[in-house]
């Protein structure tokens, strides 16, 4: 499939793209992606096909060994306790400083506004808005560095939110609802409350796909967090 010269690089384009496949389910681990049979797919030449390779094995969605065939990356229990752990290290903080300055993120209240319209469609479709409501947390902060740390983890927390939304392990409802909180939490400068939310809201999920996909989890699998004050 030929991919259209564009303001963007051919790389860009053919990792974009390779990325979506992936995250609809179209790419599984099972598959071999050569670099020989994704230049000829895009019609582009073989070092191109390389480079594109090279970004989603360095965004960990993508692993493969030295002179090795990349295959998609399979998260198991101990990679997606990681994963979290690091969302929670960061955003956790993140809240602290926004709540002391009491400072909602204009970005976060949007994007939660679209999850509320999506509850009662697809969990799948609660993927982006809910990406954009955590990083407009992040961004909110006004620091490039722990932007740009957070945006490192962004696409293997992606590939952990679609396990999540894919086997329903979360109702939108609940989503929605933890999120108003944190943002009602912000407005009154409640940081540590605010924190606890989000390591129970992040915790829940975590520990959910563990179990999932085989491993054993922790007691913030069946958390009851009470939204009221």
């Amino acid at each position: 499939m030929p991919i259209p010269v564009a303001a963007i690089s051919i790389v860009d384009a053919i990792t974009t793209d390779l990325r979506t496949r992936l995250f609809a389910g179209k790419l599984t681990p099972d598959a071999a992606l050569t670099e020989t049979d994704i230049a000829a797919s895009y019609d582009v030449a073989r070092p191109t096909a390389k480079a594109a390779i090279e970004r989603l094995v360095a965004e960990g969605l993508l692993v493969r060994g030295p002179h090795k065939t990349a295959r998609v990356a399979v998260l198991g229990p101990e990679a997606v306790r990681d994963i979290y752990l690091a969302r929670a290290y960061l955003e956790s903080e993140i809240l602290r400083r926004l709540a002391a300055q009491k400072l909602v993120p204009a970005q976060a209240v949007a994007a939660n506004q679209e999850i509320a319209h999506l509850t009662a469609g697809s969990p799948m479709d609660l993927i982006e808005p809910d990406m954009r409501f955590h990083l407009g947390l992040i961004e909110a902060i006004g620091n490039e560095r722990v932007t740009k740390m957070y945006r490192s983890l962004m696409s293997e927390v992606r590939l952990c939110m679609t396990r999540v939304q894919s086997l329903n392990l979360l109702a939108p409802g609940l989503i929605h609802a933890e999120h108003q909180r944190i943002l009602e939490l912000l407005e009154a400068g409640d940081g540590e409350a605010a924190a606890q939310l989000l390591d129970d809201h992040l915790g829940r999920a975590r520990e959910r796909l563990v179990a999932a996909l085989g491993g054993e989890a922790g007691p913030q699998a069946t958390i009851a967090t009470p939204l009221l004050p």
